[in-house]
This record gives C-alpha cells, sequence and structure tokens, in this order.
C-alpha cells in the first residue's frame, strides 16, 4: 500500500477513535451512544468490459453517537464471477461517518454515510492466443452511499443500500444490524 493511503487510512481510524471516545462520555441529553454490528449480501457493479458482476458478502459494525450521527466501517468481498475465460472477484474496505434521519411513527429511516473505502479488484482470463493474462486494481478514494432501513424493534433493522466506491466499483447491499 502506499504512504498517502496508510496515512489516510490511519488518520480516519485515529479520528474515529478519538470521537468513539468523547461519545462515549455522553452529550447529557441521556443518549450515551448505541453500537451495532451486521451482516449484509448484495452484488457488485465493477467497471470492467467482459465481467459480470459477483456476489458480494459482508460484513459491518458501527456506533451511533446520538439517534442521527455516527461511525462505520466494514468489509465486502465476493465471489468469483465469470471474465471472458476466466473469473473475477472484488473487495473492500470502508470507513465512514453516517447520518440518519427517522421518518416520525414509521420505523423507517434513510441513511447518508461518507468516507473513505479501499476497493481491490482481481482478475485472471485467457486471451484469444490462450495466454494467461492478471488484472489487479488497487485504489483507496472517498466513498460514499445512500441508504433506506427498517427499524424492526429498537434493536434489530434491516436495510437496502447503494455505495459508490470510487472509479473502479459501486456495490449494491441489502442486510440486518443487531443493536448492544
Amino acid at each position: 500500500m502506499k504512504t498517502l493511503q496508510k496515512t489516510l487510512l490511519a488518520l480516519a481510524t485515529g479520528s474515529l477513535l478519538t470521537v468513539s471516545a468523547q461519545a462515549a462520555i455522553g452529550y447529557g441529553n441521556g443518549y450515551t451512544g448505541q453500537p451495532y454490528a451486521g451482516v449484509k449480501v448484495g452484488q457488485f457493479d465493477l467497471d470492467e468490459n467482459g465481467a459480470d458482476d459477483p456476489t458480494a458478502y459482508g460484513v459491518y459494525g458501527g456506533y451511533n453517537f446520538d439517534p442521527n450521527f455516527g461511525m462505520e466501517v466494514e468489509y465486502v468481498g465476493s465471489d468469483d464471477a465469470d471474465y471472458y475465460n476466466g473469473d473475477i472477484d472484488a473487495k473492500t474496505y470502508g470507513a465512514y461517518g453516517t447520518y440518519r434521519y427517522a421518518f416520525p411513527n414509521t420505523g423507517l429511516y434513510a441513511k447518508g454515510k461518507l468516507g473513505l473505502a479501499k476497493t481491490e479488484v482481481e482478475g485472471n482470463y485467457l486471451d484469444e492466443n490462450s495466454d494467461r493474462n492478471t488484472i489487479s486494481r488497487d485504489d483507496t478514494s472517498i466513498a460514499g452511499g445512500v441508504g433506506l432501513g427498517y427499524a424492526v424493534n429498537p434493536d434489530f433493522s434491516v436495510e437496502a443500500e447503494y455505495d459508490m466506491l470510487g472509479s473502479d466499483a459501486d456495490l449494491m447491499t441489502v442486510g440486518a444490524q443487531l443493536k448492544f
């Protein structure tokens, strides 16, 4: 990983940990924060000619500092998808600030997130001469997403999300999360 990418990820992680520690103190309004963890499944949309879109599987966790603002980290990987006479897969790691807007008296909420994501795409294939070729892309960039969720009860929610992971990939997922 390049030095700039390492520095950006270290700064983002340090900032999130600092904010998490401050939020644990409480804001004096009775809300002291709420951690959560979840799983998601969906599909990558890769900007690679000749590639099928791989199925995505992921885990994520976060912390709501108050009912609206929070932070979230995630890992999403994929299975192998067809790519010419070979296969391709993707994975992404992300750290985001989040905002949720709860629609009154419905259990529905809208979610937005913005942060950094590292996306890796790898594939191999045979060309017309039966020579084996590989592709490998590694991109760290500003990423974001929008989603819609439903709180089944105070501790369990389901969400649908669309994430933009920079110039190489997008991600569409549905998932479930448990609040602690």
